[in-house]
């Protein structure tokens, strides 16, 4: 059963990340204004959040459970992911009080905040990967 869920929950938490990534050639070409309009779709994303921990205690479960070097390479990426939020894409919101305020500079703001979800979304599916292996292999 922790098999299931260390998949089933790293590939949930890989859709915000990778929805991110999809969209952003498309965001990057939009205009000042337009961009801020478009960030009001992420309000209440934060619980898709959520899932990273969960995603991490899971395939820590499993690697501990069932002896999976595989699971724990898959939490470390997960790991590797709240890293990069916390210290490039968390100081953007804080600085823009969640895309509400324009401050002066919002372009390189815009590329940090883009290109970190972007690199998160590779790492996610890093980690999903790394979780399905564990998954599949005998302990």
């Amino acid at each position: 059963m922790i098999r299931f869920i260390a998949v089933l929950v790293t590939r949930l938490a890989l859709i915000a990340p990778g929805a991110h990534l999809y969209e952003i050639a498309n965001k990057m070409a939009l205009s000042r204004d337009e961009y801020f309009v478009v960030q009001k779709i992420y309000i209440g994303w934060w619980v898709a959040g959520l899932l990273l921990p969960l995603s991490l205690l899971a395939n820590l479960l499993l690697a501990y459970s069932e002896k999976k070097l595989w699971a724990l390479a898959a939490a470390a990426l997960v790991l590797v992911n709240l890293i990069l939020f916390t210290f490039f894409t968390y100081p953007v919101n804080v600085a823009t009080q969640n895309w509400t305020v324009m401050p002066d500079g919002w372009e390189a703001l815009r590329r940090q905040w883009e290109f970190s979800h972007a690199v998160n979304a590779g790492v996610t599916f890093a980690a999903f990967c790394l979780s399905i292996v564990a998954a599949l292999n005998k302990p």
